[in-house]
Formats: structure tokens, C-alpha cells, sequence
């Protein structure tokens, strides 16, 4: 089984020397931006540069954050579809699984990783994802820094440094919308890349709620992050326990395990951990 990426690392598409960086920090998956991060003057050269990376064999995953749906510039996009190492598409400000079906209607069954929490309305489409038939959706994250300006917040924080309710909000429909639709859910990024403690807290945080990977927007983010979605060694065994347990006795409902008992939605758990671990 491949594993999903645990580390997503936004790079801007039109810096050749970032883009370099990216490459060599170790992230299981880079995502070439040309959204946000790209000035309106400079899409066209970030999409001369992404056409010109030379061929690879192994290495992270590369996926491309095209801009939104109905623009001039996502149609420009998509012409890189003809380079064969991109892996999938993100997609930013995602509304409801009929985007889902609008981009695959011209792009086929490429991944597509959605943004799904961006803009007010995104909020009440998070179910409808799951409804997708023969769907390409491969993973959902949320954001906050575009939901904050669509709802006119003045701070997506409070005095503590803490999301404040329609953020978690936000991020809560985010996981649940993505474990509805089957596909890997992804939280958000940790925006202060110098402080490493805060986003290990974070990223701990949101693997143990059921997030599998994360964000992240500078490559000293990907080491931390790698490891607080990488199983422990302890984690692994008794997952394995778990597993074997249940394999010598299927018939079970309830077994004990290390003087601890267990039941189905332990196995189930146990089999994700494995899954996580590449195993």
C-alpha cells in the first residue's frame, strides 16, 4: 500500500532557488503554487519553470496548485497536465464535491487535493464530497487565512493564540467531511515557520483528532511534521498485536491484548496505524 504524504510543502512556482529548497527538504509531497503565492505578472514564467523541471525517478510526490475554477488563469493551468511527473492537482476554494466534478470533467481522473474550507459557502457543502461517484478526490485540507478575509474576521485568534470557534469549526467539518468522502484529510498549515514547538504541539494535536498529514510552507517545517504523523515503534507493535489478534480469532467481538481489551473499531484503528507506518 503507499503511504500518504504526512508532509504537503507549498512552494511558490515562480522561484526557481525555493523550488530547489523544496526538493531537497525531505517532504513526502511538494506542491507547486501558482495561486496565491504568485503574483498576476509572474503566473505565466512560474508555468514556463514548471514545464522546464527535468524528468525524476522516485522522490516526493509533485502536485500543482492551480488557481480557481471559472478563471482565465485555471485554464492556463491545465496545459501542464501534459508534463507526466505531476502526481495530482490541488485545487483552491473548493465549494462542494460539483467542483470536484467541474475539474474532473476536463482533467480526467488526475488526483485532485481540495482546499474545501476557503470561502463562507464552502462551510455547508463539506457532505456533499462524499457523493462524488468515480471520484479523483484524493485528500481535502482547510484553511483559515482565506476564510478569515471572506468573513470579514479581524483575527482568526484569540488572545491565547488559539483558533477561535469558526476556525475550529471549520477544521472539525474539514476532517469529518474528509473521512466521510474516504480520502486522506490534511490539516491546515502552522503559519510562524520559526517556532518549532508551537507547530509540533500542532501537528501532534491533529494527528491524535485523526489528521493524517499536514501543510506546511517552509521546508524547516517537514522534519517535525514527517514525525508527528510517523507511528512510534510502540504504536506499531501494538497495532500489530491488534491485527494478529484478531486474524488468530475472527470470529471474535471483544479479545484482550496486552492485558487491555479491544474490539472492532480497535482493529480498525490498529489497521490504519499499520497503514500509516507502510506496513
Amino acid at each position: 500500500m503507499t503511504r500518504q504524504p504526512r508532509s504537503w510543502l507549498f512552494v511558490p512556482a515562480d522561484s526557481e532557488k525555493k523550488i530547489g529548497k523544496a526538493l531537497e527538504s525531505g517532504a513526502d509531497a511538494i506542491i507547486f503554487d501558482l495561486e496565491d503565492s504568485v503574483a498576476a505578472s509572474e503566473k505565466a514564467r512560474a508555468r514556463d519553470i514548471l514545464k522546464s523541471l527535468a524528468p525524476r525517478s522516485g522522490g516526493p510526490q509533485w502536485w500543482v496548485r492551480i488557481n480557481p475554477l471559472r478563471t482565465e488563469e485555471h485554464r492556463l493551468d491545465l496545459e501542464l497536465l501534459g508534463k507526466a511527473d505531476i502526481h495530482g492537482l490541488v485545487l483552491p476554494k473548493a465549494e462542494s464535491g460539483a467542483d470536484i466534478v467541474e475539474l474532473q470533467h476536463r482533467t480526467g481522473n488526475i488526483p485532485v487535493h481540495a482546499i474545501v474550507t476557503e470561502t463562507a459557502a464552502s462551510l455547508f457543502g463539506l457532505l456533499s464530497y462524499r457523493d462524488v461517484k468515480s471520484s479523483p478526490l484524493a485528500a481535502m485540507s482547510w484553511g483559515a487565512e482565506d476564510l478569515s478575509a471572506a468573513l470579514g474576521a479581524a483575527a482568526k485568534t484569540d488572545r491565547k493564540g488559539r483558533l477561535t470557534f469558526p476556525y475550529q469549526l471549520a477544521r472539525t467539518l474539514c476532517l469529518a467531511g474528509a473521512s466521510a468522502a474516504g480520502v486522506q484529510p490534511v490539516d491546515g498549515v502552522f503559519a510562524d515557520f520559526r517556532d518549532e514547538p508551537g507547530l509540533i504541539e500542532e501537528a501532534l494535536d491533529a494527528a491524535r483528532d485523526g489528521f493524517t498529514g499536514k501543510l506546511a510552507i517552509h521546508p524547516a517545517q517537514v522534519g517535525p511534521i514527517n514525525e508527528a504523523f510517523s507511528p512510534t515503534d510502540e504504536q506499531i507493535a501494538l497495532a500489530r498485536s491488534i491485527v494478529d489478534a484478531f486474524a488468530a480469532d475472527p470470529s471474535a467481538g471483544v479479545l484482550s491484548v496486552n492485558g487491555r481489551m479491544v474490539d472492532k473499531p480497535h482493529l480498525i484503528q490498529a489497521q490504519r496505524t499499520l497503514d500509516r507506518a507502510g506496513e
